[in-house]
């Protein structure tokens, strides 16, 4: 019998001084959306009381600590270490792509190197991540967007209390998309619209601006028609500009 496809294996690196523990839940389930996490290593120094969050949610996800210890002060070992594994792993050729957890500018290069291997890479980081890294990875996913959320302050279902950014923030990065889709009418899919979000901006996702769905987001907006014909895929264009008024005869 013919064998499932397999899921993409991953290999998960996780800077333990540059992420908290408590994005764990999230995470996990987050790259369980992209494919199947077969490594899972966690790099830092767990004799700092800092890194005692990450030293107790280890063994339910099943992450493998990787000890450094601080000998020398300013030196980051952890760094160092995990820049080491992931090209030892990328090498191995075992690997479809790599999450590199951490909000440091520093795998930056680690990130594009990983890339010209023909390897992708999905970071994870805070919204103050430099932009360098951020667009380095194939796709970058904000950890605040992985917070769980408690039901009973929600406003609506699956919806961030608190967005980063309002949904007009995202206005003129889909209005760009939209121009750059060839269109007789000005209507064009939206499933095209996200794809080619996920390759302009690979940080764009709709948590950020407080929707799980693209859908609601561009509703939301108010600067943009949607229209989902029976039977047909939904489209989406820039609502038409109301006409001029006409000026007062003297």
């Amino acid at each position: 019998m013919p064998s499932e496809p397999r899921s993409p294996r991953l290999a998960v690196l996780i800077d333990a001084d540059n992420a908290s523990a408590k994005i764990a839940d999230g995470l996990f389930e987050e790259i369980a959306k992209i494919g199947e996490a077969s490594v899972r290593r966690i790099y830092g120094d767990f004799s700092n009381p800092r890194s005692k969050g990450w030293s107790d949610t280890l063994s339910k996800h099943a992450i493998i600590p990787q000890q450094q210890f601080a000998y020398t002060t300013g030196k980051n070992a952890s760094d160092i270490t995990l820049v080491i594994d992931a090209m030892d792993l990328l090498h191995s050729g075992r690997f479809d792509g790599f999450c590199l957890v951490s909000s440091d500018s520093d795998f930056t290069r680690l990130a594009a190197r990983i890339r010209e291997q023909g390897v992708d890479v999905f970071g994870f980081g805070e919204q103050k991540t430099p932009e360098s890294f951020r667009q380095a990875c194939r796709r970058f996913i904000y950890t605040e967007n992985l917070l769980p959320v408690a039901q009973a302050d929600t406003p609506e279902p699956g919806t961030p209390t608190k967005p980063l950014q309002p949904p007009s923030a995202a206005i003129p990065t889909i209005s760009k998309i939209i121009a750059q889709i060839d269109s007789e009418d000005g209507w064009v899919p939206l499933g095209a619209v996200g794809t080619q979000l996920a390759n302009l901006a690979s940080d764009f996702d709709p948590r950020t601006f407080g929707f799980r769905k693209l859908s609601d987001l561009v509703r939301k907006t108010n600067a943009f028609e949607l229209e989902h014909p029976k039977g047909g895929v939904m489209r989406v264009r820039l609502k038409p500009s109301p006409p001029k008024k006409a000026g007062k005869s003297a």
